[in-house]
């Protein structure tokens, strides 16, 4: 093992705070339902880690397998509504199994269901966060998942994986630990003679010439390839990662040369910042000219009306939108404060105008910079002065 790698691992295991993601396929029997066995097997594992002093947040996926048995479902359902079902029969137990199971260890676990709306808008994600972190104070381990009884397409994680590397990040985890059926990344498909296994990743830039192949599972939703961009969130939030299968949970956990890891490559940044960038699904686009560009993008202001050049979409007051340039180069993300159908009234006009002839009210920014998160900077700089950038916040 190199010295980075043993230094990164030392870190995991002395970890005081430590997400830990399963996946279905983890906690499911052959048929499908929901196991038992490997649940509580799994439960150990952590049990055991939370004696030892840590705070353990578990992000578990599942509760649409655990409702196929009882709906007599023979496969994941494609639908969802039949999807948003399976979830509301399959939760409960869910979280009775891991409330019993740990009981055994004089631990309790407390439930925690989001939804990407929940923790991107401002006071919803406070909450989230103040909700989670008193959990933890109390002792408890939260038992973390996407609320799919009632998330729509538009407001989905997607995967638990992604929802576990912005719950680290959300909760300043020292560590994350993806588990799933394969033991590691592989450098090709792990059945090929000859493949091996990636020790470690320094940056998703060393992966360029990997296959990384799908998922097999007929009960989970997120392959190798959603593992590895859970990886890249967190670690570009200063989360060390591992990845690797549930049976090596523990070894993972004590810090053995197992799986993969991922290195961090960046400092902690701002949490919330990290939720618009990845946990939201663009409503619309607005798009921006060359001084609104570099005013969001290199002076990190507020977006005004003057600087719009355009709107499309379908969205309202709080939705989330992409900030694009006029080459349709997205450069930025954020919480629009007007809906689609006010705001093209508005574009070129100064917030003094607008508040001089149609109120008070409208003396605000389309995007305020507190509610936005930058994607990539300016191409060039402009050649004069604009509007948005005498007059942008």
């Amino acid at each position: 093992m190199s010295e980075d790698q043993s230094t990164t691992r030392t870190a995991v295991a002395a970890a005081r705070r430590v997400v830990v993601k399963v996946g279905s396929s983890s906690l499911t029997d052959g048929a499908g339902g929901l196991s038992r066995e490997r649940l509580e097997t799994l439960v150990g594992v952590l049990a055991e880690r939370r004696a030892a002093g840590s705070q353990v947040i578990l992000v578990s996926s599942g509760a649409i397998a655990a409702g196929m048995r009882p709906l007599t479902l023979a496969k994941r359902p494609q639908d969802l509504a039949t999807q948003q079902a399976a979830a509301s029969v399959g939760q409960g137990a869910l979280v009775a199994a891991y409330t019993a199971s740990f009981a055994t260890y004089g631990q309790v676990v407390g439930q925690v269901l989001l939804t990407a709306d929940d923790v991107t808008r401002r006071t919803h994600y406070t909450n989230a966060r103040r909700t989670l972190e008193r959990l933890l104070d109390l002792g408890v381990v939260p038992v973390v998942n996407e609320n799919d009884t009632v998330a729509t397409h538009e407001i989905r994680f997607g995967d638990n994986d992604r929802l576990a590397a912005l719950v680290a990040h959300l909760v300043d985890a020292d560590a994350l630990v993806l588990l799933s059926d394969v033991d590691a990344l592989y450098d090709g498909p792990p059945s090929r003679a000859g493949t091996r296994r990636i020790p470690q990743v320094h940056s998703v830039d060393d992966l360029a010439q990997v296959e990384i192949a799908g998922s097999g599972s007929t009960v989970g939703t997120g392959g190798m390839q959603t593992k590895v961009e859970a990886a890249s969130i967190a670690t570009s939030a200063g989360v060390p990662t591992v990845l690797t299968s549930t049976d090596l949970a523990r070894d993972a956990l004590a810090g053995a040369d197992v799986g993969t890891l991922f290195h961090p490559t960046q400092g902690r940044g701002r949490a919330r910042r990290l939720w618009l960038a990845h946990a939201t699904t663009p409503r619309g686009r607005l798009v921006l000219d060359d001084g609104a560009v570099e005013a969001v993008t290199a002076r990190k202001k507020s977006l005004l009306p003057a600087g719009i050049a355009a709107v499309s979409g379908r969205f309202s007051e709080g939705d989330p939108v992409d900030l694009v340039d006029t080459r349709d180069q997205v450069v930025a993300r954020g919480l629009v404060n007007y809906d689609a159908k006010e705001l093209p009234r508005l574009l070129g006009r100064s917030t003094r105008e607008l508040a001089r002839d149609l109120g008070p009210a409208y003396e605000r920014e389309v995007v305020h910079r507190d509610d936005l998160v930058v994607l990539r900077g300016p191409r060039r700089r402009p050649a004069a002065p604009t509007t948005q950038k005498s007059e942008s916040r």
